[in-house]
């Protein structure tokens, strides 16, 4: 009997929002993400800062082109509107100079492009800070 997991999700959970102009790269981000965490998925920013008076994520996965636009300003009004929350830029490139940028104006990290299973969820667990052992791992360590 299959599980269904969003069943198991609780308010322990890590919520995130994927805010990216891009139908694709914005369902490919949530596709990924959504099945260990709670995912939604924006276009623009405004829907974003609305969904959060609900309950605000841990992190922001945004897209360059937020910052591109907006400069500073997009990562200054995040940081404003939904205080701890960390962000994370996605790029085509981590040497993007508004990507490298982005750093000095806030965010915490940025996921280049192509992405993958392995990137976007190694990049999401290093901002949330996760630390989960592989079970390789766990074969090595003594009990």
């Amino acid at each position: 009997m299959p599980i269904d997991s969003k069943a198991l999700l609780s308010e322990q959970d890590d919520i995130i929002f994927v805010v990216e102009a891009d139908e694709v790269v914005r369902s490919a981000l949530h596709f990924i993400l959504d099945d260990r965490n709670e995912t939604h998925s924006f276009a623009n920013l405004d829907k974003a800062f609305a969904k959060a008076a609900d309950r605000a994520p841990n992190i922001v996965v945004l897209g360059i082109g937020f910052v591109e636009n907006n400069g500073e300003r997009a990562l200054a009004e995040i940081a404003m509107r939904l205080p701890g929350t960390k962000i994370l830029i996605v790029a085509n490139s981590v040497n993007n100079p508004i990507a490298r940028a982005s750093l000095r104006w806030g965010a915490h990290d940025v996921l280049g492009k192509p992405i993958s299973f392995d990137s976007v969820r190694g990049k999401v667990d290093a901002v949330l800070d996760r630390h989960e052992l592989s079970p390789t791992m766990l074969g090595v360590l003594p009990q």
